[in-house]
């Protein structure tokens, strides 16, 4: 844990980051614990998810947090959630109208998923419902990242059996 914030301190992530990526930490946690998911990478991964942001904090801070991620000779599961965790994940064709590199940057695996939806019912650090992270997307008019929340909401609550809202 304070290997992940130091991390992302000598990297110059703002303390507003700091404090976002322990409030998402701290939420991915508990719904690993509840959904029987591997916590140390969890929380790792919580952490260090905008970690791209050190560098910018546009969209392609998933993108660009992975290259860092990489010349930091991280784990590559750690790699992974961070390149894969913007809003419930970008497609290929998403990713090619938004001038990130042509691929699919959805979660795929139940780390992957966790982390990505911990950060969507987190704003700043301040726990939010599904249904805030959903309408703050429709007012956006990201109707398709709307979309993939609720999905990716669905998933996690089927997967873990209980609704995520609830922990």
């Amino acid at each position: 844990r304070d290997e992940c914030i130091s991390l992302l301190r000598s990297n110059g992530c703002s303390e507003d980051v700091v404090e976002h990526c322990i409030a998402v930490s701290n939420l991915a946690v508990k719904i690993a614990r509840r959904c029987d998911a591997d916590e140390c990478l969890v929380e790792s991964g919580g952490l260090l998810h905008d970690i791209g942001r050190c560098r910018t904090h546009a969209i392609n801070h998933g993108v660009e947090g992975a290259k860092l991620a990489r010349k930091l000779k991280l784990p590559i599961p750690l790699i992974q959630i961070i390149e894969r965790h913007v809003g419930a994940g970008i497609d290929r064709a998403e990713a090619r109208r938004l001038g990130l590199p042509k691929k699919d940057y959805s979660p795929k695996t139940l780390e992957e998923m966790i982390v990505a939806h911990a950060d969507n019912l987190i704003d700043g650090t301040k726990r939010i419902t599904v249904k805030e992270s959903v309408a703050s997307m429709v007012r956006k008019n990201l109707h398709d990242q709307a979309s993939r929340i609720l999905a990716l909401h669905r998933e996690l609550s089927e997967r873990c059996g209980l609704d995520v809202d609830s922990v």
